[in-house]
């Protein structure tokens, strides 16, 4: 049997979560978002990759404060405004798919907040054009063009570490199996364990164990209210010699995994334009080997990963437990579905759909049978 079509289990205090494929659906920006509030549009994203096949969906990059969304166009779930928007919509685009475990990737941008919709430049908004004060671990800017963002307080720290608390809870109260915090691609976290953003001379920067502090800091903190399935994303390195690495990624690891983390999903790069970034098929699944080497932590690996039989191959050489896709799903959003004609596994769909396989793989949704006259 295909190990991409075997179950696994995410370890959690109140219980595992089991999932039906090893297939992760990986967070992908929308840029849809009303105010914070899900659309229609989500309804008809969320309903299409709940039906992929995948054994578990990640919903995108949501903010836990206005002031940490990318763009103004970006998810939230800061209050009970956005939540109950969430909510309607997640619970709405479930009624439409088989059963299938959801995670929220919960996010801050830090100094990559208040940017333009990708089609629009993605450049930082002006004040001028509705962009924000943006926040980092130092005053430095991602472009040595724009405006730096402000150095954080311990207030702002903490104010920040609350409502990542606040937005968990959110999060389990509506029924969300699974909570990834977003700690790669030069964001918030991500600025916080990087020198290239973090150059503060207090007791969170300087060293690997000062910059390391604030995001263990808001690990902790969601572990002590949340019992579900709690994981971090990642990025393994910053492509830019001298600064953030595999190494300390894997250190890293080990350190979160004493605190309950109960996976890692391993990305790079993201917060530095000097990044130079050797692009090729899984080209970042062997951090991904050496982090789960290190830490033994449930990892996920993703980047590039678009053929079933490249996924299975990943499984087969021990160098992840489970494989997540984005823009494959985008571009084929049954993806699951010819994954598993292509490697004999099996996947559920709703029944609507039970006629559509053509002749060559109709096991693939297992025995079902269609009654006609």
């Amino acid at each position: 049997m295909s190990l991409l079509f075997t179950p696994y289990t995410l370890p959690a205090p109140r219980g595992g979560l089991t999932l039906a494929n090893r297939i992760v659906v990986a967070p992908m920006c929308q840029y849809a978002a009303n105010n914070g509030e899900t659309t229609d549009w989500h309804l008809m994203h969320w309903g299409n990759l709940l039906n992929s096949g995948a054994g578990l969906f990640t919903i995108e990059a949501t903010a836990v404060v206005p002031e940490g969304r990318i763009t103004p166009a970006c998810l939230g779930l800061w209050d009970d405004r956005t939540a109950a928007a969430l909510a309607d919509t997640l619970q709405r685009a479930r009624k439409l798919a088989p059963p299938v475990p959801v995670c929220i990737q919960l996010a801050h941008a830090g100094r990559k907040a208040s940017s333009a919709l990708p089609w629009a430049g993605a450049q930082m908004l002006p004040p001028t054009q509705g962009g924000w004060e943006t926040f980092g671990p130092s005053a430095l800017p991602q472009l040595a063009t724009e405006p730096p963002p402000t150095e954080m307080t311990r207030a702002h720290m903490d104010h920040v570490r609350d409502a990542f608390v606040l937005a968990a809870q959110r999060a389990d109260h509506m029924g969300i199996e699974a909570i990834e915090l977003h700690g790669a691609h030069g964001y918030l976290i991500h600025e916080f364990l990087s020198p290239i953003a973090n150059q503060r001379t207090d007791e969170y920067g300087g060293s690997f164990d000062n910059r390391i502090r604030f995001p263990l800091e808001i690990f902790a903190a969601m572990r002590k209210v949340y019992s579900g399935v709690l994981g971090i994303r990642i990025s393994a390195s910053d492509w830019v010699e001298g600064a953030w690495d595999v190494v300390q990624s894997a250190e890293f690891a080990k350190r979160i995994k004493a605190l309950g983390c109960d996976f890692i999903h391993v990305s790079s790069g993201g917060v530095s334009p000097a990044q130079k970034i050797a692009l090729g098929a899984g080209y970042q699944v062997p951090f991904a080997r050496d982090i789960r080497q290190a830490s033994a932590l449930p990892t996920i690996a993703v980047g590039l990963i678009t053929d079933a039989h490249q996924a299975e191959a990943v499984l087969q050489a021990g160098e992840a437990d489970l494989v997540a896709l984005a823009r494959a799903f985008l571009y084929e959003p049954r993806w699951g579905w010819h994954a598993a004609a292509a490697l004999g596994g099996e996947v559920a769909a709703k029944e609507n759909y039970w006629r559509c396989l053509p002749r060559e793989v109709q096991a693939v949704f297992g025995k079902v049978s269609i009654g006609v006259r």
